[in-house]
């Protein structure tokens, strides 16, 4: 065999092996997982990071209200979406610089084994909860304040806890808990639950209304989808950022019309008030939004469209 004819034999023994070896590849299992779930961003002199604890599949057509199950599915469609809705669950964690402030905690294990992340994406961010001052909870809902106990252990133990005073007197209230339906005292078993150890400990310090809470984060009440429900304000050198908590449940549904409700809420006819208020504004001033169940994570800005509003999602970005 003459040498070229040696090098194209060689060449072709190479190239079949490598052939067969990436076709072997391709048999490997699929890992079918995510990256750890959080998000960064600076606000002016501020970091803030997005915690993702999850998603969970809910019914939205069945949930929501003031619009029918065939507008809902109109709606989703024109998004590329489907029921039941892979809804985000998202937590805030905002450094600036001197406090470790959380806004909201996830469901923990109150609301489905797919839900109860947040402190592992918390640690895989590069804080552990023992750093957290203080945690601001938007609401008491399971899948907002179920994430302040860990097992039977307060998940961040050096923090401070502060809600809405309404909020506290209406889910702490015995009560209420007695005279709940069936359906509804769950939610008010998790918020005891969640928060009453924290009580007993001397960390929970509600607040009233609209409130500064420490330099460059304010409470904003926002009543409605339950009693003492609160938007919390974040600015830094010019920059801001409001987290709307449940102002906003299904983007493809309720930015194009903001008069739908869900079942979810105390005040329905007062949730959708707040809800195009905090739209209006923030499509006019053009700062920043954060939503507890917008697509992971969450971070965008609203525009005007119509009667309607768009979601317009942060640009990706990997430069503080």
């Amino acid at each position: 065999m003459h040498l070229k004819q040696s090098i194209y034999a060689a060449v072709a023994a190479i190239a079949g092996g490598f052939f067969f070896f990436t076709g072997a590849q391709a048999a490997a299992p699929m890992t079918k997982g995510q990256a750890p779930g959080y998000y960064q961003m600076m606000l002016g002199d501020f970091e803030i990071t997005v915690l993702s604890d999850g998603t969970a599949e809910l019914p939205v057509g069945k949930l929501l209200t003031n619009v029918t199950p065939a507008q809902v599915t109109k709606a989703l469609a024109r998004s590329y979406l489907k029921e039941p809705l892979e809804t985000s669950v998202n937590g805030f964690l905002i450094n600036t610089g001197t406090k470790l402030v959380l806004v909201d905690t996830g469901a923990a294990k109150l609301f489905g084994p797919t839900l109860g992340n947040l402190v592992a994406n918390l640690k895989a961010a590069g804080y552990q909860p023992e750093q957290i001052d203080e945690v601001y909870i938007t609401h008491m809902h399971p899948d907002h304040l179920g994430g302040l106990m860990a097992d039977d252990k307060p998940a961040f133990p050096n923090a401070i806890v502060r809600a809405d005073k309404r909020d506290a007197d209406f889910w702490l209230s015995q009560a209420n808990l007695d005279k709940a339906s069936k359906d509804d005292k769950g939610f008010f078993q998790g918020a005891m639950a969640s928060l009453n150890p924290y009580v007993a400990a001397g960390k929970f310090k509600p607040f009233d209304g609209n409130t500064e809470l420490v330099p460059g984060v304010r409470a904003m009440a926002s009543h409605g989808h339950t009693p003492g429900h609160t938007t919390y304000i974040v600015e830094s050198k010019g920059e801001k950022l409001a987290l709307l908590g449940d102002l906003v449940h299904v983007a493809a549904v309720q930015f194009p019309d903001p008069s739908v409700t869900i079942h979810f809420d105390t005040d329905s006819k007062a949730a959708a008030v707040q809800r195009k208020r905090a739209f209006a504004d923030a499509a006019k001033q053009g700062y920043w939004v954060g939503a507890a169940h917008i697509s992971f994570p969450g971070i965008g800005h609203i525009r005007a469209d119509g009667k309607g509003y768009t979601w317009v999602p942060a640009n990706y970005s990997v430069v503080h």
